[in-house]
């Protein structure tokens, strides 16, 4: 006997409001991984740029670190160990607050803060030695320099390879299930276990990454379009 096709148990009813909770967490991992992971990137990649050795050094070993360590096992370290350095009280407010959540979204954005890094750094180091001396003609100190007239340069330049850690950083949210965050991944797996339907319910979570994946790639060039332009 063939199998039958059966969408409809998990599109409908409990099911179907399983799989768009777990499509608003995966979103917001997401979007909030990004956020802290770019801003910690852009001070990594201006201190390396900076020409002070020592802290140069130290941005390298985080990047190596990060870069070289499985990302489940950085997302472990961050649930099960990291907690126990805190005072009971931190302990306490994270568990009163979705630790998973928190947790993951930090071992998350520390760990693509340095691929994101690495992608700055090769467009500040193509940004001509003339736009700095501009911002000194200008009366500019480093930072402001970097702030007003390179960082801003340096993210057009970036944008493709800043795309790809996005794309990367979305499809890798899904390792957060491992720690019970109840992403698409997670939501997915309960979805199945609830009916045995395990076609069904993974070529939809397949088509619903491939879905917002190409929602993230149209972004990104529609944002390298407009720096194009604005460049010209």
């Amino acid at each position: 006997m063939g199998y039958s096709l059966d969408f409809g148990s998990v599109l409908t009813g409990e099911h179907l409001r399983w799989l768009l909770s777990g499509i608003f967490i995966t979103v917001q991992l997401t979007i909030a991984t990004w956020l802290l992971a770019f801003v910690i990137a852009v001070i990594l990649a201006v201190v390396r740029m900076s020409g002070f050795k020592p802290a140069e050094w130290l941005v390298s070993a985080y990047v190596e670190i990060h870069q070289n360590i499985p990302l489940l096992v950085q997302v472990m370290f961050w649930y099960f160990a990291m907690p126990e350095l805190l005072p009971e009280s931190a302990r306490m407010w994270l568990n009163e607050r979705n630790s998973e959540f928190i947790l993951a979204w930090l071992a998350l954005a520390f760990c693509f803060a340095a691929y994101m890094s690495e992608a700055l750094r090769s467009g500040l180091r193509a940004i001509p030695r003339t736009q700095y001396e501009a911002g000194r003609v200008l009366g500019f100190g480093f930072l402001r320099t970097m702030r007003y007239i390179v960082v801003p340069q340096a993210i057009r330049i970036a944008a493709p390879p800043l795309l790809n850690s996005s794309l990367l950083l979305f499809k890798n949210t899904s390792i957060a299930m491992a720690i019970g965050v109840h992403e698409l991944t997670y939501q997915s797996r309960q979805i199945e276990s609830d009916t045995f339907r395990t076609f069904e319910v993974f070529a939809v979570t397949t088509a619903i990454y491939l879905v917002i994946s190409f929602i993230i790639m149209a972004l990104g060039s529609i944002y390298e379009r407009r720096a194009a332009l604005i460049s010209r």
